[in-house]
């Protein structure tokens, strides 16, 4: 059984009886606890002390045409989008927004990479462009370029260790998911193009830096916010071809974005935007509080890891100045890294001991003594995990 919440049953002859005298909602006794997706219901506690900050009324008559702005390069595109989008980069400062840059939005960054791929090959060249990220790289690229089995383009595994004289694309992701590294291209060959996502670049999961400021960026609302049921995703774009590209792709495939999920993100995105430029001095905007929430949780994480005799270890992170808060913080990314000790299998260790479901190394291009943790669960549950991993002796074969 998944971890979860239960609430023991009270027969329906008993229904009578003061709730006080009900079994308190607990933990199953011997859950398995799934730490492999990446669900950001870490931030649940936030928006819901919010109450109705964020809330969106929309009548029956609106939204029933399917375009936002025929005029608009992308025409599904809510306005009320696009200046959120662009004014909460502009107050957090990691990305450029510039009035000569495009926005597109898609139903998760999901559909924006597959529109990237098609917007960057070429139905006139003789072979598939090659697709290469370095690893160890986010699981789903492989499976994502390799699902629709397009002739346009196809999987080439590690960007270290490209060497064929073709042209490519380079997927960046930075911070990276997996190891929460920051990355640049790893080839720059001519005929090379890139894809930069950018989906943990904000301030609670490390220090902004500078703007990014590539061809072509993704961020996710999922991530952004935690909002990952509302499916939003957006890119910024500098060729008007490339964008253009991206928005027909959208277009043919899912005739645009919802307008109903657009409203949401953009009343989530002004909020967070507006509590950063007008702090509330009885609390905390909503970064300070993810960047706090994370910083602790790597504190226990890192305390557990030191606890462990050598049985798995941690990566270690520069701490660097954020121009967002003005102060030298740390890194704090979305998932950990977890290396076990040579001649284990990290996965099938932590299943096997401590019936901890993560990800394995293989998923991301590198080898077996490597899994991916999430950090992002609800309290209950990652606290679960502190427990059950700090149980780890590292005696089961694990292969």
């Amino acid at each position: 059984m998944v971890v979860g919440l239960v609430e023991t049953a009270v027969p329906a002859a008993k229904s009578t009886v003061s709730s006080a005298v009900k079994k308190p909602t607990t933990l199953s006794s011997d859950p398995i606890i799934n730490v492999a997706r990446g669900d950001p219901t870490i931030y649940e506690p936030y928006w819901k002390k919010m109450g109705d900050r964020c809330k969106v009324v929309i009548a029956g008559d609106e939204f029933m045409s399917y375009f936002c702005n025929a005029m608009n390069l992308c025409w599904f595109l809510l306005p009320e989008l696009d200046n959120a989008i662009r004014t909460l980069h502009r107050v957090v400062g990691n990305a450029m927004v510039d009035d000569d840059k495009f926005i597109v939005v898609g139903n998760g960054s999901t559909q924006l990479f597959h529109a990237l791929l098609y917007a960057l090959s070429s139905p006139d060249m003789p072979e598939p462009i090659n697709v290469v990220a370095a690893a160890p790289f986010y699981s789903s690229y492989p499976e994502e370029t390799k699902f629709l089995r397009s002739e346009l383009y196809k999987w080439a595994g590690d960007a270290n260790c490209y060497d064929r004289d073709e042209p490519y694309i380079e997927v960046v992701t930075s911070p990276n998911n997996p190891d929460g590294s920051i990355r640049g291209t790893v080839e720059n060959r001519e005929g090379g193009k890139a894809i930069h996502d950018v989906a943990y670049y904000w301030p609670q999961y490390a220090p902004i830096t500078s703007k990014a400021d590539h061809d072509a960026m993704l961020f996710t609302f999922s991530k952004a916010t935690g909002h990952a049921g509302t499916r939003i995703g957006w890119a910024i774009v500098k060729d008007k071809v490339i964008a253009a590209k991206m928005v027909k792709f959208i277009e043919v495939s899912s005739i645009g974005v919802s307008r109903e999920a657009q409203l949401r993100a953009a009343k989530v995105l002004g909020f967070i935007a507006d509590d950063c430029r007008n702090p509330d001095v009885k609390g905390e905007n909503f970064f300070e509080y993810g960047r706090r929430l994370m910083s602790e949780r790597w504190g226990k994480l890192r305390e557990v890891g030191m606890k462990s005799n050598g049985v798995f270890s941690l990566p270690k992170y520069p701490r660097d100045y954020c121009k967002f808060t003005g102060e030298y913080t740390d890194s704090n990314p979305a998932f950990a890294w977890l290396k076990s000790k040579e001649g284990l299998n990290c996965e099938n260790l932590l299943r096997d001991e401590s019936k901890i479901i993560s990800r394995g190394g293989p998923s991301f291009g590198v080898d077996s003594t490597y899994t991916r943790v999430s950090m992002l669960s609800r309290d209950v549950e990652f606290e679960l995990l502190l427990e059950r991993l700090a149980a780890v002796k590292g005696t089961v074969n694990g292969n």
